[in-house]
């Protein structure tokens, strides 16, 4: 049995919130978004320059996708997490992109 395995789901996504300074809950991979919002967070990443992020599939793991929402307060998908925080979804990063802002939250972790 794997460490993975004996963590419980809260666990797993506290321990990949806090070991990766960018962290996209996503439906689909950077490659192929499975839909509009989570192709345009990873579009605003690539623009933002910051390659170098943990994407987690939460298609491909219904157990994040249960639990996330609940460990954020936050109901809908993509979620964004830069060093152990939630920046928001599709919206939020957009506005924060388009002000400027988000430029501000990467430069603390390049």
């Amino acid at each position: 049995m794997t460490e993975q395995n004996t963590l419980s789901t809260l666990e797993i996504i506290k321990d990949q919130i806090i070991n990766n300074p960018v962290v996209l809950y996503m439906k689909g991979t950077p490659q192929f978004p499975q839909c509009g919002f989570s192709g345009q967070v990873v579009q605003i990443l690539k623009l933002s320059g910051v390659e170098n992020y943990k994407h987690i599939n939460i298609l491909e793991n219904p157990d994040i996708r249960q639990e996330l929402p609940k460990y954020a307060n936050w109901p809908t998908f993509p979620q964004l997490y830069v060093n152990g925080e939630l920046i928001g979804g599709c919206d939020i990063v957009t506005e924060l992109y388009q002000s400027g802002e988000l430029k501000e939250v990467f430069a603390a972790i390049k």
